[in-house]
């Protein structure tokens, strides 16, 4: 099946927060309060998708009140922290939103990130995914985590989905 065929099915996209929404670097503030830096255009592009009727779900090894305020603050359908097993834990999102995997698109960035990528309809990986994932990944995208990876990958969807134009009308229509 080819990679438009296989864009076809999906109707939700899993993201993992670290290394793939941001870029991977952890700060802490007062206490134990983490600091993680967002990409605004990932999230307007997660806005246009959200618009285009794409569904968003979460899966991280990771807990911290700055992932769950960004992912409740973007509409996050699905948000599941401290999934240090992500092959128990893909299967379950799949279930939490009552879609098979293959209508799921993941990105991930890391080993362990290996077999919802693997798994899902389309895996994608960032531009600076480990290179073992490229066993694996459908695709590797051109931008790094946290500098525009997951826009890339919504954009390519988007497009491939017929549903880009359309979107765009509302800012050059």
């Amino acid at each position: 099946m080819t990679l438009h065929e296989k864009a076809q099915k999906i109707k939700a996209i899993a993201l993992d927060i670290d290394g793939v929404q941001t870029d991977g670097t952890i700060g802490f503030g007062a206490g134990s309060d983490e600091i993680k830096f967002f990409y605004a255009r990932d999230g307007h592009g997660i806005t246009m998708a959200k618009r285009a009727g794409l569904r968003f779900a979460v899966l991280s090894g990771r807990k911290a009140m700055c992932n769950r305020t960004r992912m409740e603050a973007m509409g996050f359908e699905v948000i599941m922290e401290g999934c240090h097993e992500k092959k128990e834990g893909f299967t379950e999102l799949a279930q939490k939103m009552g879609l098979e995997k293959e209508e799921i698109l993941y990105i991930g960035d890391d080993v362990v990130d290996a077999w919802p990528v693997k798994e899902a309809g389309l895996g994608f990986i960032v531009g600076d995914a480990v290179e073992e994932l490229d066993a694996v990944a459908d695709l590797r995208l051109t931008k790094a985590g946290g500098h525009g990876a997951v826009r890339e990958a919504i954009e390519w969807l988007l497009k491939e989905q017929g549903k880009w134009d359309s979107l765009m009308s509302k800012y050059f229509g």
